[in-house]
């Protein structure tokens, strides 16, 4: 009797499923690094400097032109419609790691910091053929600087530790679905949440058992949402256009702070408090400030030649880069900040050479890709009456390796960022990455006749 067998879509089960793999985020979402634990002196400035694209090899690698990317096995979470892209059949697990060699400069001293962490966490699945979901924890800001100021026979030692991470859900819908067009929409919700420790301590060469202390801590906990399209059409049998729309709404957050300043000693290398200066006797330490995510936009547009390669270019507008900063409070703790905030603009470009599972070789089927983007500075730096812009710029290449079994690949990426300038103080990094996007058919059952 001959046996036949069929492959059919059923339903799944998803209770032990979907705690399995809220356990796996939640366990490894407790090691993700919110810092670099690299020396990155604009850190101190609001919550620290943007972690997001320069976490994940899939955004290196192109340069950070991102905006229209999206593929049935890995996820992109800069713009949630891409998870529309995921097939109905499959379960996609993403996971990323990152190496940071920094290097600090200015017009006489240099100095050199190297970290790894984990990069970012993610998984996608459908709910049904036009209904497709996503999760996943990524660093989204990291504070690690640590600045020495010696002045006669004062020191005066900035510091500051911490970072935030965001943890999100997304869902994307397809909208239309044809030979000749695709449209799919998406929104995430994001939790923000994080600690950021920072102090300003002042010893002196002719009180050593005396010093003096700012201290401040910040706690992010905060829901935040983005929205995203993307828009492919068929222009002919060869050629096919992309179209990528991002947008986050203005939002005011709030963040929990306490404050005080003190005076200590050091006993046994043990610090001893003193006197309390701030707050006064019997007020609070903790302080109510504001976050404010700014309205931003994002378009990209692409023409892919079919299967083969595909070129894009990516605009990014904003009212602040990240979330502006506003102490709470009628005394700043650590005085007028050195920094005016202004527009926020980002240009990317990128090159792709697709990856193509039905070569002939397995050489044919890599994919690789290159690309480059420019940031204009939202800060400005007062220093001695003259404002300073800091601008930042960078470029990445990288490679897709598709598994020998099945239609999961494995990435590796190199990037390299320079911000600010040399004359004021520069950072140039050198990031390398390694992704594994695992991309399984968990919704088949076998049928037999």
């Amino acid at each position: 009797m001959a046996t036949n067998r069929k492959w059919g879509y059923r339903r799944v089960r998803w209770g032990g499923i979907g705690l399995m793999w809220v356990l796996v985020l939640w366990v490894s979402a407790m090691q993700v690094k919110a810092q670099n634990n690299l020396n990155q002196p604009y850190s101190q400035y609001g919550v620290g400097t943007s972690e997001s694209l320069f976490n994940m090899p899939m955004a290196i690698r192109r340069g950070g032109a991102i905006h229209t990317l999206g593929g049935y096995n890995f996820i992109n979470p800069f713009n949630p419609a891409s998870y529309g892209s995921i097939e109905r059949e499959s379960f996609v697990f993403d996971m990323g790691l990152t190496l940071q060699i920094a290097n600090l400069k200015d017009a006489t001293n240099s100095a050199r910091n190297t970290d790894g962490n984990l990069g970012h966490l993610l998984l996608g699945f459908p709910l049904t053929k036009w209904w497709k979901m996503a999760a996943g924890v990524m660093p989204y800001s990291s504070v690690d600087y640590k600045t020495v100021v010696r002045n006669g026979g004062a020191t005066t030692t900035y510091d500051g530790t911490g970072g935030v991470n965001e943890f999100f859900i997304g869902s994307a819908f397809n909208v239309v679905s044809s030979q000749k067009q695709q449209l799919q929409v998406g929104f995430n919700i994001g939790y923000l949440a994080g600690t950021i420790q920072r102090a300003i301590t002042y010893t002196f060469t002719d009180t050593l058992s005396r010093a003096s202390r700012k201290q401040k801590d910040t706690e992010v906990g905060n829901a935040v949402l983005d929205f995203g399209v993307q828009y492919r059409y068929a222009l002919n049998e060869q050629y096919t256009l992309g179209v990528g729309l991002t947008y986050k709404p203005k939002m005011s957050l709030h963040i929990d702070e306490q404050a005080m300043v003190y005076t200590f000693t050091t006993v046994g290398g043990q610090e001893v408090l003193l006197d309390t200066i701030f707050p006064a006797q019997g007020a609070t330490t903790d302080i109510e400030s504001q976050l404010e995510q700014p309205h931003s936009l994002g378009i990209g547009v692409s023409i892919e030649r079919n299967g083969y390669w595909e070129a894009m270019v990516d605009a990014t507008f904003a009212g602040s880069q990240g979330l502006s900063y506003e102490e709470g409070g009628t005394q700043r703790v650590f005085g007028n900040s050195a920094v005016e905030e202004g527009s926020y603009s980002r240009c990317a470009i990128g090159f792709e050479k697709k990856v193509r599972m039905d070569a002939a070789s397995y050489w044919g089927r890599i994919g690789w890709s290159v690309g480059a983007y420019s940031d204009r500075g939202v800060m400005h730096l007062q220093i001695d009456g003259q404002s300073h812009r800091v601008d930042e710029w960078g470029m990445g290449i990288g490679a897709s390796f598709p598994m020998r079994k099945g239609k999961s690949l494995l990435t590796i990426s190199m990037g390299y960022n320079s911000l600010g300038k040399e004359e004021l103080l520069q950072c140039n990094t050198l990031t390398f990455g390694l992704a594994v996007s695992s991309c399984e058919r968990w919704f088949m059952k076998r049928k037999y006749n």
